[in-house]
């Protein structure tokens, strides 16, 4: 009888690591392998800013918050606020930005797909550097020919506050109700 049981536990314990596979495997990421991996070597947008020259061509994975999107005869044009990435290649919202860029796609994106302040993270190569206005600021936006892109879902709301209803509200709780 006790073999039998030490048998079945042995049993269980061996089918236990199987499972955790196979629950692992089925929790897969809709995120891009290239978007949550970063490079080899971390290129911000104002080291590009500062030095143009040497760093076109260089691979760069960067995200933000999206400010405008400009559809050209053959590409499409996403002017992005730069921001931190996080861990998985999210830019953190909160942080404050590191400079303007601009995601050039080979292809027509409809800007409804890409609304202002939703988050975007790209990687490609850095194409150029070009300078436009900003109001009357001549500014340096880099332009990366986008190889992959992830647009992240939108946050969800905050729950609203539960309400704990107060149990002497009523007046049967009251005892000078009576």
């Amino acid at each position: 009888m006790t073999n039998s049981i030490f048998a079945r536990k042995r049993y269980v314990l061996g089918l236990f690591p199987v499972l955790i596979l196979l629950l692992g495997s089925c929790a897969s990421s809709s995120v891009p392998q290239p978007i949550r991996e970063p490079p080899a070597r971390a290129v911000s947008v104002s080291q590009v800013q500062r030095e143009p020259n040497y760093f076109l061509g260089h691979r760069v994975r960067w995200g933000g918050s999206i400010l405008a999107v400009r559809n050209r005869q053959r590409s499409t044009e996403i002017e992005i606020l730069s921001r931190p990435l996080g861990i998985r290649g999210e830019p953190r919202e909160t942080e404050s930005g590191d400079g303007r860029f601009i995601a050039l796609l080979a292809r027509f994106a409809d800007p409804a797909d890409y609304p202002e302040q939703r988050l975007l993270t790209v990687v490609g190569r850095v194409e150029s550097v070009q300078t436009r206005l900003i109001g009357q600021y001549p500014y340096p936006y880099p332009v990366v020919a986008v190889e992959q892109s992830h647009l992240w879902p939108k946050p969800l709301p905050p729950p609203p506050p539960y309400y704990y209803p107060d149990p002497w509200y009523y007046p049967w709780y009251r005892p000078w109700y009576w």
